[in-house]
């Protein structure tokens, strides 16, 4: 049985930082994407970053580029999402997902995820 197990969010005021945190369980091998997505209110739900445990791929959303860091360490198949100057516009619930796909694009172009993790909410907020 496949789990993510996500840790991490909570409040921050705008420009302040916060770090994700994903295990995964479960799968046989390193052939999945890991990510995150996130539901924003009066949006629908968008990919946030993924990374690939097979190859060297990344994926971000335009919006969060150049502010959040995606990273993985295969031995613990755990996967880590550092946010910075973060934005009231990121506030949502983000969800560790899982997909058995080789590259970390497939989050780009579908939310057709094999797993989710159970969501953390982030506020932003002053």
């Amino acid at each position: 049985q496949v789990q993510l197990v996500e840790s991490g969010g909570g409040l921050v005021q705008p420009g302040g930082s916060l770090e994700f945190v994903c295990k995964a369980s479960g799968l046989i091998d390193d052939e999945y994407t890991i990510g995150w997505f996130r539901q924003v209110p009066g949006k629908g739900r968008e990919a946030v970053s993924c990374i690939s445990m097979y190859e060297d791929s990344q994926y971000y959303a335009d919006s969060v580029k150049g502010r959040f860091t995606i990273s993985r360490n295969e031995a613990k198949n755990t996967a880590y999402l550092k946010m910075n100057s973060l934005r009231s516009e990121d506030t949502g619930v983000y969800y560790c997902v899982a997909k058995v796909a080789l590259s970390a694009y497939v989050c780009e172009y579908t939310d057709d995820m094999d797993f989710w993790g159970a969501g953390t909410l982030i506020t932003v907020s002053s």
